[in-house]
């Protein structure tokens, strides 16, 4: 197997794992969290948006070098991002 599909299948055992277990249901927590973002900002903020936020932050880390971590994280909030943009 290569790199890429290495990392893309951490990500896919990562939002599938245990951190709904410990966050509860993706499109629950990150309405929650654009609940807070929207409410601090003063305008609406979706949970599509948070999703793709987060995947910025961690493609803004990436500008520093490369980190798995960071990686696996952005491709997990962007398929979360379209789970939750689906609903």
């Amino acid at each position: 197997m290569n790199e890429r599909s290495k990392v893309l299948e951490e990500a896919i055992n990562l939002i599938n794992g245990d951190r709904e277990k410990d966050y509860g249901a993706p499109s629950k927590n990150f309405q929650t969290i654009a609940d807070m973002w929207s409410a601090y900002l003063g305008y609406g903020v979706s949970a599509r948006d948070v999703c793709n936020m987060m995947a910025l932050l961690k493609i803004a880390r990436l500008k520093n070098g490369q980190s798995r971590d960071s990686s696996l994280d952005g491709a997990a909030y962007l398929a979360l991002g379209f789970e939750v943009g689906e609903c």
